[in-house]
C-alpha cells in the first residue's frame, strides 16, 4: 500500500492540488500533507529506525511542505525501535512547527520519553496514546 489513514490508500492536499503520499526512502514509512495544514509521518509495524531511515523521513517532511512550516504527527504505534544516531536526526530542524508522537504501546511511550528526555526537539514536541488529543494540540499551537 503507497500510503495509508485508518488502512485506507490517502491523498493529501496540496493547495488546490491533490499530491500522492511521499514514500520514505527505504521505504519504512509513509509522508502526507493533510487537511487542514498538518503533515503526517506513518512508520510501518515494528521498524527498527536507523539514521538511514531518519534522514530519509525529515527529507520527505521537508519535501512535501514545500518550504513552509506545518504541525507533524508522527505515528509510531508498534515501532520497535530507535537508534540514537536516529535519535539525533529528530533534533535536527525540519518543516515541523510542532511535532505530536502518537503511540500505542508502554514501548511507544519509552522510546518517545528517551528522545524528549535526552535530546532538545527542535520545536515543541509531546508524546501522545490518544489521536483525537495528538492533532488538537498540533492544530491548536498551544505548548
Amino acid at each position: 500500500m503507497w500510503g495509508r489513514y485508518n488502512d485506507r490508500p490517502v491523498k493529501a492536499q496540496l493547495g488546490s492540488e491533490f499530491m500522492e503520499p511521499l514514500k520514505v526512502d527505504g521505504g519504512k514509512g509513509v509522508v502526507s500533507l493533510e487537511p487542514p495544514g498538518l503533515i503526517h509521518l506513518v512508520w510501518d509495524t515494528q521498524v527498527r529506525i536507523e539514521e538511514a531511515d531518519a534522514k530519509a523521513a525529515m527529507a520527505a517532511v521537508n519535501e512535501i511542505a514545500g518550504g513552509a512550516e506545518y504541525p507533524l504527527l508522527v505515528d509510531m504505534a508498534s515501532t520497535a525501535s530507535v537508534t540514537r544516531q536516529a535519535r539525533a536526526v529528530f533534533s535536527i530542524p525540519c518543516a515541523a512547527s510542532r511535532i505530536a508522537l502518537l503511540g500505542a504501546s508502554p514501548v511507544d511511550r519509552i522510546l518517545a520519553n528517551f528522545f524528549l528526555g535526552v535530546h532538545i526537539p527542535p520545536c515543541p514536541t509531546r508524546f501522545f496514546t490518544s489521536r483525537a488529543e495528538a492533532l488538537s494540540w498540533a492544530m491548536s499551537g498551544t505548548p
